[in-house]
C-alpha cells in the first residue's frame, strides 16, 4: 500500500515518488483540508460514489496541509494515519504547515512560524488549553513539551513520511508548485512546499501539469498545465478534488458552491 508510513531517504529528505500511470484506473486529487474533517469525510464519500462503477485499483492524493486554522487538525491526522478508503490507494504529500508543525514539535525554530499561522487551533484539537499557556512563542518550552507529549507517535512518524513531490508521467503533484523551469531533480523541497507568485505567473515551464494547493482561490482552476484546488475550505467550507482519467480533468467538491 502506498499510504504506509515511507520515512525519510538516505540523505534525511523527504521522499520523492514515482507512480506508473497505468497502475490506476482514476486518480483523485484533494486540495488543503486544514483541519475540516467532516468536509474531508464528505468529499472521500463523494469520490467513493464518483468511483464505485470504475473497476480497478484508484488512488487519491492529498496535496498537503492537513493542519492549522481550521478545527479538527488532530482527527484529520488521525483519519489519514488509518487504511485508506477500500479500492484506492492513498499518497498523502506534504504540505508547508505540516512542515512547520513536524519542526515545531522537534524543536526546530522555523517551526515557531506555525503559532502566528492557525499552530493554535492545531494545538487546541490535541486537547491543549491554550489560553492558559502564556506566551504564545518558540520560547515557551513548556507549551512545546506538552504537544509532544500530546501528539501520537504515529501522527509524528506520519509527518516524518510525507513525501514533497509525486510524478505519474506528465502529471506532478506538488502541494504549493514547481519553480518554473527549473528540472524537476533540482526542485528544493521549499520550492514544492511554499512557491506562490512565480509559479502561478509562469506556470511550470516544463512538460509537465502541476496538481497543487496551497494558495486559496475562489474556485478551482483547471489549465493546460496547473490545476490549482485550495479552496479555502476553512473560511469557505468548500472542499476541493480533482477527477484525473485518461488525461481528462473534472472538479468535485463539498460544500457551498461559489
Amino acid at each position: 500500500m502506498v499510504d504506509d508510513a515511507l520515512g525519510l531517504t538516505a540523505s534525511g529528505r523527504p521522499p520523492r515518488l514515482v507512480l506508473e500511470p497505468a497502475d490506476y484506473m482514476r486518480v483523485y486529487a484533494i486540495g488543503d483540508v486544514h483541519g475540516c474533517l467532516d468536509q474531508l469525510l464528505a468529499l472521500e464519500d463523494l469520490i467513493h460514489e464518483d468511483a464505485a462503477s470504475v473497476d480497478g485499483q484508484k488512488l487519491i492524493v492529498m496535496l498537503g496541509d492537513y493542519v492549522d486554522r481550521g478545527p479538527k487538525s488532530a482527527a484529520v491526522l488521525y483519519h489519514l494515519t488509518a487504511s485508506a478508503p477500500v479500492g484506492f490507494d492513498r499518497v498523502c504529500l506534504r504540505g508547508n504547515h505540516d512542515d512547520a508543525f513536524l519542526s515545531y514539535l522537534e524543536g526546530d525554530p522555523a517551526g515557531d512560524w506555525l503559532l502566528d499561522h492557525g499552530g493554535v487551533e492545531t494545538l487546541r484539537s490535541y486537547g491543549l488549553d491554550v489560553d492558559a499557556a502564556g506566551n504564545l512563542n518558540g520560547s515557551n518550552h513548556q507549551l512545546r513539551e506538552a504537544a509532544r507529549h500530546a501528539v501520537p507517535g504515529s501522527h509524528m512518524e506520519f509527518l516524518r513520511g510525507l513525501p514533497v513531490l509525486l510524478t505519474m508521467g506528465r502529471d506532478v503533484f506538488a502541494h504549493a508548485g514547481i519553480r518554473p523551469g527549473r528540472p524537476l531533480s533540482e526542485q528544493t523541497d521549499d520550492d514544492l512546499m511554499w512557491i506562490r507568485r512565480s509559479f502561478l505567473d509562469l506556470g511550470p515551464g516544463l512538460p509537465v501539469r502541476v496538481f497543487h494547493g496551497h494558495t486559496p482561490m475562489r474556485e478551482a482552476f483547471t489549465g493546460p498545465n496547473r490545476v490549482s484546488l485550495d479552496t479555502h475550505c476553512y473560511h469557505t467550507g468548500r472542499l476541493t478534488a480533482a477527477r484525473l482519467e485518461g488525461g481528462r480533468v473534472e472538479i468535485l467538491s463539498v460544500g457551498p458552491q461559489p
